[in-house]
């Protein structure tokens, strides 16, 4: 049996991104700790609502994400690490998107 060598691991990368709750519209805003194709780690105030189990749409600078929130923790700055698994784009989930791309939104 062949033994496979290649891994996807987590990344370090560090950007602004937002969460976007595709059901109600609501967003905020976090710092993306490291990222994978198969999920990220974003650090979020620990005011903000948990969002464990939720599906979100998550953009990071080049990068939109369709993922589930999957483990949330205490961070040691007052901030909360969540963890998000990525899945598939439905596509109720693509035409939220493109609803609400405009061009008067690209300045």
């Amino acid at each position: 049996m062949i033994e496979e060598r290649r891994q996807l691991s987590r990344v370090d990368y560090e950007s602004k991104s937002v969460i976007v709750l595709p059901d109600s519209a609501e967003k905020y805003i976090g710092t993306t700790k490291n990222i994978s194709p198969l999920g990220i780690a974003i650090l979020v105030p620990k005011d903000t609502p948990s969002l464990l189990g939720q599906s979100v749409i998550i953009v990071a600078e080049t990068l939109i994400m369709y993922a589930d929130a999957v483990r949330e923790e205490d961070a040691d700055d007052g901030k909360r690490l969540v963890a998000f698994t990525a899945k598939r784009f439905t596509q109720d989930v693509l035409e939220y998107l493109f609803e609400h791309i405009s061009p008067q939104d690209a300045k």
